[in-house]
Formats: structure tokens, sequence, C-alpha cells
């Protein structure tokens, strides 16, 4: 059992400050000492390094806005420096495993960008390269342009996958030096709107969540040659559910077993059991967030526990969680961290 560091991404909009921190206990099955780790403009998405020896935060300000970084000492966060020559403010970070490359998507600009890092120092260096995606989808309020939500990376890295909410895309880029060149494009059902995908970590496949139809997709993923190919879907809340939803975060236990989806409005989480070597799920059961909003949600490093942001009621729940069942259990802990976007874990302790 052990005590473990937590990072929150916030907006800034009501008494968010950024980045916010909190404490697991694992062996009391709690959550405590909430605070503020770094005052960064609605820094609503972060990142750790491999090595955890830094933090990246998205951040608005400059052109529109970018990246922080930042270093971790003691689970104490001190600024590098940012680098902010985007026309708009990132939704989503994620890094390669040597930490010299951060791939962020922008939704109100609809592009998937790149930045270069360096490695030993942390610091950020230059927003190397820019995607741009372009159409629309059916839904008017929601897709009358480009969305990107999600840009990360596959399991080999080599290629990193770009989600667009906006087009109803996924599209598969390819990372030569400093440019990013498009490889291929999966269309999803009109009106879906992908949000965030994960991968299966031993599988060839993908777990796709949708915002705006409530859905997981299930693809194949060829590694050749970077194209996706869809294999079922499923809704994430009650058939019966007619207030509004959207989807939210998408999560995989470790071991490929299990998979899980927030809904924000039905406030829930979605449990699903992989089946048939990951190439389908079944539904174990749909959970109560305790909360309103659950904007994103993670799995802590032994994966006993699952921990919910929620950015209406700024509260973050803490879940325990069944190993063989892939069942979640209110813990009865929680801690106050306000406008709560984003959940993201150090390993060690």
């Amino acid at each position: 059992m052990a005590i473990f560091t937590g990072f929150v991404g916030t907006y800034t909009k009501q008494d968010g400050k950024g980045i916010h921190t909190f404490e697991l206990d694992t062996e009391k099955a709690e959550l405590s000492n909430a605070k503020v780790a770094a005052e960064v403009n609605n820094s609503t998405y972060v990142t750790i390094s491999e090595n955890e020896k830094f933090l990246y935060a998205v951040e608005k300000g400059g052109k529109g806005g970018g990246l922080a970084a930042f270093s971790i000492d003691n689970g104490q966060l001190h600024k590098l420096n940012d680098v902010l020559d985007s026309e708009g403010v990132p939704c989503h970070v994620t890094l390669n495993k040597n930490g010299t490359r951060a791939f962020t998507a922008q939704y109100h600009t609809g592009t998937a960008e790149m930045y270069s890092i360096n490695a030993e120092t942390g610091q950020l260096v230059d927003l190397l390269d820019i995607a741009t995606h372009e159409g629309t989808g059916p839904n008017p309020d929601r897709q009358e342009k480009a969305h990107t939500h999600f840009f990360g990376t596959t399991k080999d890295e080599r290629y990193v996958i770009a989600v667009d909410l906006g087009t109803d895309e996924i599209v598969t880029y390819e990372v030569a030096g400093e440019d990013l060149l498009k490889k291929a494009v999966f269309n999803v059902e009109p009106g879906a709107g992908p949000r965030h995908l994960v991968f299966h970590p031993t599988e060839c496949v993908a777990y796709v969540m949708t915002e705006l139809s409530n859905e997981v997709l299930v693809l194949a993923f060829n590694e050749q040659d970077g194209t996706f190919e869809q294999l079922a879907s499923y809704k994430t809340i009650p058939a019966d559910f007619a207030e509004n939803s959207q989807g939210s975060a998408i999560r995989i236990s470790s071991d490929g077993r299990f998979v899980y989806a927030g809904n924000r409005g039905h406030n829930s989480i979605a449990v699903f059991e992989t089946l048939e070597d990951g190439r389908d799920v079944r539904l174990v059961e749909i959970v109560s967030t305790k909360g309103d909003w659950p904007r994103d949600f993670d799995l802590d490093p032994t994966e006993m526990f699952l921990i919910v942001a929620h950015e209406k009621t700024h509260n973050v729940v803490l879940f325990k969680r069944g190993a063989e069942t892939g069942r979640l259990t209110p813990a009865n802990s929680e801690v106050t961290v306000p406008e709560g976007v984003c959940v993201a874990f150090l390993k060690g302790n």
C-alpha cells in the first residue's frame, strides 16, 4: 500500500487555478490534501513524461495558446518555460516515450500540432508542425467545422492518431522528422462525434468514445498502413435515457480486460469487459459517478482505484475497482477541485 500523487487540470473560468494536486492513500482508500500546484490559464489537460521528471500542461495565452513545461520535484511543480505560438488553445496533450515530442489537439481551430522538447532539460523548444483538418458533420451545433479532440501515438509510435469530433474522422499521421504526414483517414458513423481513443495493450485494437452518440466503438487497427476498420459499437448510457448526455473520457486497464467510458449528463461510467482478444466488448455495468459532468477519470498506479473529476460540482471522487470483475464501488471519499477536466498520476510514491 502507498500514497500516490495525482494532478488535475482545470478550467480557470471560476475558482480553478490551472493545475491542482491531491493525494491517494491506497491503504485507507482515501483522497486528501487537494491544493493548487501551479496557476496556469485554462490548463485543462496535463500529461507526465515517461521518466516522471516533467509535466506538460495546455495553456491559454500568446497568440492563442500552447504548452507549458514543469519539472516535478517530490510532487511539486516548478515552471520551466512555455511555447504559446498556436492560434488556438489545446484541449489535449500527449508525449512520445522518450520525451522529445508533444502532440496537441486544438478543438476550436480543428488542428493537430507537434512540439519539440529538450528531453534532458524538459524544456519546450518549438512548435514544429500544424496539421489542419477540414470538413463538417450533420450536427449543426457541434459539427459546423473540424474540432480535433485527441492526438496521441500508436503503441509502437510509428503513427500518431488524431480524433476529430467535428468531421467524424480518425486521422493517421506519420512523423517524418519535423513534419506530420497524413497517411489514412477513417470515417465513423456521421454524427457520432468521436472524442478520445485508447489502444488495447497487446492486440491491434482501439476503442473510441463518441461524444455526440454516447458510444464505444471497437476498431481493428492495421499496424502496417495505419488504417482502421470498425468491428462493433455499443451504447454507454441506458436506451431509455432521453436527457442531454455527452461522452467524455475512455480508459483501459493495463491487462486489457476492461474498458471504462464516461458520460457527462447521465453522470456515469460504463464498464465494458473485452472479449475475443479485444475485438468485442460486453457491458458489465453503468455506475453513477457521484457528481455532475464527469469530464475525466483515470486508474491509479495500482489499478485498485478509479478517480473521477467533475467539472460542474467541483469534486474528485474515489472508487474501488475489482481487478477480476472490473466493477466500481464508491469508496466514500472525495476532495474539492474546482472545474476539474483531466486526471493524471505519478506512478512513484
